[in-house]
């Protein structure tokens, strides 16, 4: 089993992850002010929590898209574990060939992402990831990362709406039962679920155009459980897409 580490703007996922199954997936919180020590406090009690010793863990992997948190998260897992992580970048073997004008710019997650798609779904796939951004990325069907979209997430959308308006609250992210909302709350809701939703299924059909062919959709982060359903284009929803494709990742960089 190897510790997957995904960091995002918005939570930490860990992951203990091997080929035969996921053996358990966490959240916590992203925070800046946190020290390596205080991240260690929560890794050990995540392990403890899903009784695994860290002995079983035989190295860790993490990609980031909040850089100076890096060092930090490293050491954190390291005091934990006493094995320094692989941190996603540039220099790592991916096996992806990224058609972009600076591919270094590229979001590691993005990346990690497309490398799990290529591995699990047939191409050419674009991968939906629903966080506090939501991204759309392509792979054509010779395996190469080819572009992709970046859009508010959710969240920042509705807190964006909330904030900038005196007379609409802030409210919870749930499926209005219909689109046309008879009340505030629900008229706020259709907006920002169906918007999402059409607004997906909208740049999935632009995407297809551009390539030519019907592609595959998975779609993987926290929103997307909500939104992928809703879809017209049938989207396969993996949440543990962003682990399987680190532990590709370790596979391919520890490799003797």
């Amino acid at each position: 089993m190897i510790l997957a580490i995904d960091m995002g703007n918005t939570n930490i996922v860990l992951g203990g992850i091997d080929e035969e199954k996921t053996y358990f997936v966490e959240r916590i919180t992203t925070n800046q002010a946190k020290t390596d020590l205080e991240y260690a406090v929560n890794l050990k009690d995540i392990l403890e929590i899903h009784q695994i010793c860290p002995s079983q863990i035989e190295g860790a992997i993490l990609s980031s898209v909040v850089p100076p948190l890096n060092i930090t998260i490293l050491k954190a897992v390291e005091k934990i574990l006493g094995k320094k992580p692989l941190l996603v970048g540039s220099g790592m073997k991916t096996g992806i060939n990224i058609l972009m004008d600076n591919p270094k710019t590229v979001g590691s997650d993005m990346i990690v992402d497309a490398v799990a798609a290529i591995h699990e779904y047939p191409k050419p796939v674009i991968i939906v990831d629903m966080g506090t951004a939501t991204t759309l990325s392509v792979v054509d069907k010779s395996g190469n990362y080819c572009g992709g979209v970046i859009l508010p997430g959710l969240k920042v959308s509705l807190d964006s709406l909330s904030s900038k308006t005196a007379q609409l609250p802030y409210i919870s992210l749930e499926t209005p039962g219909k689109v046309i909302g008879k009340n505030t709350i629900d008229c706020m809701r259709s907006g920002i679920i169906y918007g999402n939703v059409d607004q997906i299924d909208g740049i999935i059909d632009r995407m297809e155009a551009e390539l030519g062919e019907k592609v595959s959709v998975v779609a993987t982060g926290g929103q997307a459980r909500l939104i992928a359903p809703l879809c017209r284009h049938q989207i396969i929803y993996d949440d543990a897409l962003l682990l399987k494709g680190l532990l590709i990742l370790y596979r391919k960089n520890t490799a003797r």
